[in-house]
């Protein structure tokens, strides 16, 4: 905790209602027990153990049925949907892209340049600038990089999930609702081009057509497929499927999600190395064991009994938790609006308005006498007893610090409030 002292009541003593108090960091300290005993809602250690709010997708429908998607589509066959031309064309214009090319300072490897279906070395569109007296490179020049798409080369923006905020925002909405995590890159193709020849990628991809227009050739297990992409229209490839993509009269712009699927193997291999971390695996083979094919294989096996026994004997409950938590710390940050967040935080009051942070991670995990709770980048560990609580403000889209009286007194909830706020879980409506 933090050194910060912090005024004090005596449990039981003059002021004592029984609510905890908090310290620096905005967690409340028990400091006791009050008349009613544990019975009472305050003192009740909340079983929130399998409770789970993922958030559902709140950016554009790129499937149409997300339920059918799922139990249909996903990881299966080709899927093409039509939208809103409108409600597409908002992730990314030529507009935006001429402004990200133009005025941002893009640095490599965050645009790249294809021509003939080949990427072209970035000293063939960068250069050398100064900041501050420090030297940049790998700077993208837009001049050269304008003149090589007027002779028929794509223009690739890598990573704009990163940094590109409609982007960022489905990206993170569509990894929280699949469970799998996604990229966004974009591709501006001038007319009556192609960029890559026929390939397939080692992910799954949704393509989101958003300016111009775009024939596609997809080849899958009953032969080519033509498909016209135009603004309002998004494809899903399944991992392996061979495409090719060319411009007619006009350039087209689409943006490509990529789903880096986790796999079974990927997790299996994480558990069986979690079960071979004993250090007696690491013990090397006997010298001359290529000699004794027969003493060989007898230790062996004793070894692969061993493994066997391992597999067996594993608790798969805490495997596949241990699994999911992977996931609900390792996500990328969702911190926008979190500095002007912290110019309301000191005003704060019993009244304020707060709401979930849009792409916010909250899962409840009790540890002993501890709460673990995953915030999507990492993971904060409180007392148990503020799983109630906490259970109460992931479960609301938008709430009050009054709604806690139930568990907290007005300086408790107002400090959890503030920590919350801090941790980018929550943010202040204004």
């Amino acid at each position: 905790m933090s050194g910060t002292p912090v005024t004090s009541i005596r449990p039981g003593g003059p002021g004592w209602n029984g609510s905890p108090r908090i310290d620096a960091s905005g967690i409340p300290l028990r400091g006791g027990v009050h008349a009613a005993g544990p019975q009472c809602g305050r003192c009740r250690r909340a079983r929130v153990a399998g409770r789970t709010r993922w958030p559902l997708a709140r950016g554009p429908r790129l499937s149409g049925d997300a339920q059918g998607f799922v139990e249909k589509v996903w990881a299966h066959r080709i899927h093409v949907h039509h939208a809103s031309a409108s409600e597409l064309a908002g992730l990314l214009s030529t507009d935006d892209v001429d402004r990200l090319l133009t005025s941002s300072a893009l640095r490599t490897p965050a645009l790249r340049v294809v021509q003939d279906g080949s990427v072209l070395p970035s000293t063939h569109y960068t250069r050398s600038a100064t900041m501050a007296g420090v030297a940049l490179t790998g700077l993208v020049d837009a001049r050269r990089v304008l003149a090589l798409f007027d002779g028929g080369a794509s223009v690739v923006l890598q990573g704009l999930h990163r940094y590109w905020p409609p982007l960022t925002e489905l990206v993170r909405d569509l990894e929280l609702s699949l469970g799998h995590a996604c990229q966004a890159n974009a591709y501006l193709t001038p007319p009556g081009s192609q960029g890559f020849a026929l390939h397939s990628d080692s992910h799954d991809v949704f393509v989101v057509q958003t300016h111009g227009v775009k024939e596609w050739e997809i080849h899958d297990g009953h032969g080519v497929n033509r498909i016209r992409m135009e603004p309002g229209v998004s494809m899903y490839l399944p991992t392996g499927t061979p495409h090719a993509a060319r411009t007619q009269s006009v350039a087209s712009l689409h943006v490509t999600i990529g789903i880096n699927r986790t796999t079974w193997r990927e997790v299996l291999e994480r558990q069986m190395n979690r079960l071979l971390a004993d250090p007696a695996f690491d013990q090397p083979l006997p010298a001359v064991y290529h000699r004794d094919p027969a003493g060989f294989t007898e230790m062996l096996a004793a070894h692969v009994d061993r493994v066997r026994g391992l597999v067996d004997n594993a608790d798969v409950g805490a495997l596949a938790a241990s699994e999911i938590d992977r996931f609900a710390t390792s996500r990328a940050s969702a911190l926008r609006g979190g500095l002007v967040d912290r110019l309301f935080i000191a005003p704060l009051h019993d009244g304020s308005r707060l709401r979930r942070r849009a792409g916010s991670v909250c899962e409840l995990r009790p540890d002993g006498e501890k709460l673990r709770v995953l915030l999507g980048d990492r993971e904060m560990r409180v007392p148990g007893w503020l799983a109630e609580p906490l259970d109460a403000v992931r479960r609301a889209d938008r709430l009050q610090p009054r709604d806690l009286a139930e568990w907290l007194d007005e300086a408790s909830r107002l400090g959890l409030m503030r920590r919350l706020v801090r941790e980018g879980l929550l943010e202040v409506e204004r």
